[in-house]
């Protein structure tokens, strides 16, 4: 297979790292609009079938100039999502297989943002799915971490453990700090505050989808080896659109286990105005406060060596089984960032993200998967996805919950 990797920060580095040790890559082209930065990416793998490239990813002609050029059979987005729509759309006008790991965009309801929705994550690329389906390409949406490895635990639960499943919470937690900084966050800030300062978004059955305020439901989770409670709160995440497309359940909605502390500052950023993506007037110059933010944070690819502790995604199902007894049970993955720093030389919430769409490009080499149109990964068997995860190194686990409280 050969693969065209737009950006090359930390995930799309990690990535690069991680399909170098991958026989089915036959070439990897590694582009950003910082030449150096793909460049390095490529020398740290060392590994002939990987190049370099320059490109300016909110710009639809550049990409498709160098999608022309690379070739590739697929492209993988692996910046932030405010540029998934220029990459997926040169792609679809190309002619060539997408991943992301990331969904479009959302909009506020324009007068109840707190109760209804307005665009959903993803609404613009689904939209879509009848031109990808016409063309015979496809867009495989939301393939990281969470979402991505969160939804195909949700679909395992689905084929092989619940005949019914009541709620479905998809719950992110860890205990990673990085020495020597007050605050730097292990991922990107600027997708952070999307994702934080949004109106959450919640699925019901009966009701559809709806919005919350942001930090709703508050609920201390005990994660595994380890980690220990953490305050998590009701978030905007795309699995919360793609899961009820292909698994009947009854609830789903994302926790994001961000502790008292950084619910704090993520308010505060809000509340001075920081979070705003619109421009403001500095003296003559065009800033965005968020970008401003974003550039006097550390690079969270950069902190690798800093950080100590583990980062945990998991899927909490409540229903019952297929015998129809009350079952609870937390699906979940557990990287330690020691281990991926020796491992592979990249932090852990890095390189737990990029794991996933190169899996992902394995099981459509070898024709497991056979994706076509717009594509979430519920769409697809989990079982075989689970297998190779083992295989690339790391593992996943099912612990038993609380049943309490569910009827049969």
């Amino acid at each position: 297979m050969k693969a065209l990797v737009i950006g090359a920060g930390g995930v799309g580095r990690a990535i690069a790292n991680i399909a170098s040790r991958r026989s089915f890559i036959e070439s990897m082209v590694i582009a950003d609009r910082t030449l150096s930065r793909a460049e390095e990416a490529v020398a740290r793998v060392k590994d002939p079938r990987f190049s370099a490239a320059m490109v300016n990813a909110a710009e639809l002609e550049d990409i498709r100039e160098l999608i022309r050029k690379a070739d590739p059979d697929v492209v993988i987005n692996a910046v932030d999502p405010r540029f998934v729509m220029p990459i997926f759309l040169a792609c679809e006008i190309e002619n060539t297989n997408y991943i992301d790991m990331a969904m479009s965009l959302s909009r506020k309801h324009p007068h109840y943002p707190f109760t209804e929705t307005g665009v959903k994550l993803g609404d613009e690329q689904f939209a879509r799915d009848f031109n990808w389906d016409a063309r015979k390409i496809y867009a495989l949406i939301g393939m990281g971490v969470e979402p991505g490895m969160s939804d195909i635990f949700a679909k395992y639960a689905s084929e092989h453990l619940f005949s019914r499943i009541d709620s479905c919470t998809i719950l992110d937690g860890s205990n990673l700090r990085v020495e020597g900084y007050d605050f730097a966050p292990s991922f990107s800030i600027w997708t952070t505050i999307e994702e934080c300062l949004n109106p959450p978004l919640v699925w019901e059955d009966g009701r559809g989808w709806y919005t919350t305020t942001p930090f709703s439901e508050l609920e201390i989770f005990d994660f595994p080896e380890g980690i220990g409670p953490v305050e998590c709160v009701n978030v905007e995440h795309e699995e919360v659109v793609l899961i009820p497309q292909k698994i009947d359940a009854k609830k789903v909605n994302f926790k994001y286990g961000l502790g008292a502390e950084f619910i704090t500052i993520l308010k505060t950023i809000n509340m001075l105005g920081m979070d705003r993506k619109e421009t403001v007037d500095v003296q003559g110059v065009s800033v965005s406060p968020r970008d401003l933010l974003t550039a006097s944070l550390p690079d969270p690819g950069t902190l690798g060596e800093r950080m100590r502790g583990k980062t945990c995604a998991g899927a909490l199902i409540k229903g019952l089984d297929k015998e129809g007894n009350p079952k609870a049970c937390y699906i979940y993955n557990v990287v330690d960032n020691a281990w991926s720093m020796k491992e592979f030389g990249d932090q852990a919430v890095v390189w737990q993200t990029a794991i996933n769409p190169v899996i992902a490009m394995e099981l459509i080499q070898n024709g497991t998967w056979k994706p076509l149109g717009v594509n979430g990964p519920e769409w697809f068997e989990s079982k075989p996805f689970l297998d190779l995860l083992e295989e690339y190194g790391t593992s996943w686990h099912i612990r038993d919950e609380d049943t309490s409280g569910i009827k049969k």
